[in-house]
């Protein structure tokens, strides 16, 4: 079993020296793999708190964040990564996560994400809540949730081309992947209770994938697309297994 983030220890920033190389490492290996191409770095803020979203179509997504970014990032992430190879887990081991018990109410995560944003931290999340599809799903409400307990404005991030990686490099290419960085947005606050509540929470939902779609091309906007096609085609895949089985 994967060893994750000790869970009572929600200290802001941890294992600096670890993650500066592990930045820098991946930070060349992607610019030698793929045509790697960073759009709106100017949007990366200096400081936060802060919270990160992006879309969730590969097990790369968290590897291409942690390489663009300045900063000693945090993630929330899957006890489980059903779609990554045994040969990264290294990565995420040595990185360190928050793990979210999937069907559960993962308190522990969110106790940890309350803390860093308190802290003045940096968290990331892919409010999909688990890569394996092409194109945008509706989110679970994690992110959501997250964003609008702590209060704390939101930068969105569009990943294009890291599912092609791999397939491209067998071929005897390299992958395009662009990398796009949105403006930030929020912050956002909820009031009420109950299901008044729970619609404001999928509101910001809405709004923070909404948000990650204008940083992807059209094909790939899925549920958030103007295409009923393609919308259709988002609904089938977002089927979440762990809404019958929990994790951990």
């Amino acid at each position: 079993m994967m060893r994750v983030s000790q869970v009572h220890d929600f200290r802001y920033p941890r294992r600096r020296w670890i993650r500066a190389a592990i930045h820098h490492l991946t930070y060349g290996i992607f610019r030698v793999l793929a045509d790697f191409q960073v759009v709106g770095g100017e949007n990366l803020p200096e400081r936060g708190p802060l919270l990160v979203v992006g879309n969730h179509f590969s097990f790369l997504d968290p590897v291409a964040m942690v390489s663009v970014v300045p900063w000693p990032m945090e993630f929330v992430g899957g006890f489980r990564v059903p779609n990554a190879p045994s040969a990264v887990a290294w990565l995420r081991k040595m990185w360190g996560y928050y793990p979210v018990y999937r069907g559960t109410g993962s308190q522990i995560a969110f106790r940890a994400a309350q803390a860093i944003l308190e802290q003045g931290g940096i968290l990331g999340i892919f409010p999909e809540g688990s890569s394996g599809a092409a194109v945008l799903r509706p989110p679970r409400p994690g992110a959501a949730f997250m964003a609008a307990r702590a209060g704390v404005r939101v930068l969105p991030f569009g990943l294009d081309g890291l599912t092609e990686v791999f397939p491209a490099l067998r071929r005897g290419r390299r992958a395009r992947v662009t990398i796009r960085v949105g403006k930030l947005f929020g912050p956002f606050t909820v009031e009420g209770r109950g299901r008044a509540r729970r619609a404001m929470i999928d509101a910001i939902g809405h709004e923070i994938m909404r948000r990650i779609a204008e940083l992807l091309p059209h094909s790939r906007r899925g549920y958030y697309s103007s295409d009923p096609v393609l919308r259709a085609e988002a609904l089938e895949a977002a089927y979440y297994p762990w809404d019958e089985v929990q994790e951990g």
